[in-house]
Parts: C-alpha cells; structure tokens; sequence
C-alpha cells in the first residue's frame, strides 16, 4: 500500500472511531438524564429500584397533607388503584397542588420513603379561560340550558 492510501486510512478511521466514541458518548448521556415515570405500586412491586432518579405519578391521598409550622416541608401520600407511597417535599408547592389532585414528583426513594426535589400538580380537565366561558355563555344566551344537568356535570 503506498503511503497516500495508507493515510487516508488512518484518517477516515480516525474519524470513525470518533464519531463512534461521541455517539457513545451522547446515548450514555442521554440515559443518565431520562426519567421514568412509576406508579406507587409498581414501586412498591420493585420495578423502580434499580433507578436513582425517577417520577412517582399519582393522585394526592385526601387528608394525607401534612405541613410543618417552621419549614417549607410537607409530607403527603400519593395513591393509585392499588398502591400507595409517602412522600416528603422541602420546598415550595405549586398552586394547583390540594388533596384528591394528580400529581408526578421527581426525585428518589430513601427506604420506604420518597424524597422529592419537584413537584408538579394537574389542572382540572374542566378548567375554561374566563374568557372562553363568557364568550360561550353569550353564544347560548338565547337557548334554555337545562340547569340540573349543568350541576351533575360540575360535581363529576
């Protein structure tokens, strides 16, 4: 092989070999920043414990609140259909944060318990812009809305 050849061969695997080390490089990355949304009782099933890092997803236990008086901590139970997780957050909540809400917290379990760095609480589905509800009122003013089903709607 002559010489030109032979560095252009180092050259292109050269170049090679660093794509491939910075595609390694990018999916390790990628893996260490991912994750992974878990129920409390797919949690407590174990199929969480092999990530430092995750979500626990699931509604706000009613009642299950507790603030202290002389810190931004607060512990609360997240539940689902068969599951149920205690949970300490230092820090504050989001104003949609209240019992009986969906709510996915970040952060890790220490024993039993899960340590959360954030929390993020879910709107209402129902929820409509002032805006939007005046518009939609004024668009059916006209028509005869039957009061009782408007109510049983609400309490859903």
């Amino acid at each position: 092989m002559n010489p030109t050849r032979q560095r252009r061969l180092t050259i292109i695997l050269a170049i090679l070999a660093a794509v491939i080390v910075s595609a390694a490089l990018v999916v390790y990355a990628l893996q260490q920043n991912m994750n992974y949304l878990f129920t409390p009782s797919q949690v407590q099933a174990g199929e969480a414990t092999s990530y430092k890092s995750f979500r626990l997803g699931g509604m706000v236990k009613a009642g299950s609140i507790q603030r202290s008086n002389d810190s931004l901590k607060v512990t609360f139970t997240v539940v689902d259909a068969s599951g149920a997780m205690p949970v300490e957050y230092n820090g504050i909540l989001p104003d949609l944060f209240r019992e009986n809400q969906s709510v996915i917290a970040t952060g890790h379990m220490d024993g039993a318990r899960f340590i959360a760095t954030e929390v993020l609480a879910k709107h209402d589905e129902t929820y409509m812009p002032k805006e939007l509800k005046d518009a939609m009122a004024k668009a059916h003013a006209g028509k005869h809305i039957d009061e009782a089903a408007n109510q049983d709607k609400q309490q859903l």
